[in-house]
């Protein structure tokens, strides 16, 4: 049976494609994480029907992925990827209350080139399964790093939106990994939200009934909640179970002008015009304090940039992932640790 075995492999090897050996190769890099932990076969009815909602979520994506399920320190990380298996990484890390079915308005355009690697926050609702108490907020960027590592990526793009921009920014200060960063409007990041009406009814969602609460919530944040599927808002909806806002937003402070500077990767920052959390002033500080940081403001949007123009935000997002692929990396992308740990916000 062993001798059968290897003459199999041998003439596999022999008349198969060079393709089909690599795409061979891919798969069995991740083979081990391709198992279904329990958590997931066989949930309970509260996982169950918000794990139906996610799935039926994801189908907008409208492309062919794989689950990945990585055991870590904290817990089950799961992982969604796509995209052509030599495209350049790119890593989404998505918004509070939220999941990686959030990027359905940009997995088909950015998998069309990269190789996406969508990673749900173990402390949010989503497919990740916690094991551990997060402490702190050092500890989801060291929990982003382990889930990163094991996914044996040598360089990536990050692209965060929301507080997971924030959490993209902190990575990216801490990780030689990081080819360039895309902050999809950024939440207390580069700089303090600002005060006004809408915040105001967004903070005081919290008050309503959660069968309503989701929906509110959404309709703050898009210039044209008409746009938002159905199917996402239900599982928003859904979601409310595991709410983190009181949890770690206080220790979201916008990053200081000396610690901006020291990100040394290309960073587009895009903030809507009618935005809650950013405004000008986030494009001008991006512009001035980033030594390669550019910004936009994104016409007729609100905070959900990626649904109110999703076909903008795409376009702007691959040309600047184009033009970052075609320059040359830069030698003296090093990071001192020590140094950035002092100057991230107190």
């Amino acid at each position: 049976m062993e001798e059968f075995q290897i003459v199999s492999f041998l003439l596999l090897f022999l008349f198969s494609p060079s393709g089909d050996l690599d795409k061979i190769q891919h798969e069995d890099e991740y083979a081990e994480f391709k198992i279904k932990p329990s958590y997931i076969t066989t949930p309970t009815s509260e996982r169950e029907d918000y794990f139906e909602a996610y799935d039926k979520t994801l189908q907008l994506w409208g492309v062919e992925y794989e689950d990945l399920y990585i055991n870590t320190s904290k817990g089950i990380a799961h992982v969604i990827t796509c995209g052509p298996r030599d495209g350049v990484p790119v890593v989404l890390m998505h918004g509070m209350s939220a999941s990686s079915t959030m990027w359905y308005p940009n997995a088909k355009a950015l998998s069309s080139e990269y190789r996406l690697f969508a990673i749900d926050l173990i402390i949010e609702p989503g497919k990740s399964y916690k094991t551990v108490d997060l402490k702190n907020i050092d500890e989801i960027t060291a929990w982003y790093e382990e889930v990163l590592d094991k996914l044996k990526l040598e360089s990536f793009h990050l692209i965060g939106t929301s507080r997971g921009g924030w959490l993209a920014t902190d990575l990216a200060l801490h990780s030689e990994k990081v080819k360039s960063v895309i902050l999809l409007s950024p939440v207390q990041t580069i700089s303090w939200m600002r005060p006004s009406g809408g915040l105001l009814k967004n903070m005081l969602n919290i008050f309503y009934p959660k069968e309503k609460r989701a929906l509110r919530t959404l309709e703050t944040l898009s210039n044209d909640p008409s746009k938002i599927e159905e199917d996402y808002i239900e599982q928003s909806r859904l979601a409310l179970k595991n709410d983190t806002l009181k949890k770690f937003m206080l220790q979201m402070r916008p990053f200081s002008n000396k610690v901006l500077e020291s990100l040394k990767m290309p960073v587009l920052v895009l903030v809507g015009d009618r935005d809650l959390f950013n405004g000008k002033r986030s494009v001008k500080l991006t512009e001035k304090y980033i030594p390669e940081g550019e910004g936009a403001i994104i016409s007729n949007s609100g905070h959900f940039l990626s649904i109110d123009q999703t076909d903008e935000v795409n376009q702007k997002m691959l040309d600047f992932l184009h033009h970052v692929d075609q320059e040359p990396i830069l030698p003296e992308r090093e990071t001192d640790l020590r140094k950035i740990s002092v100057l991230r916000p107190e």
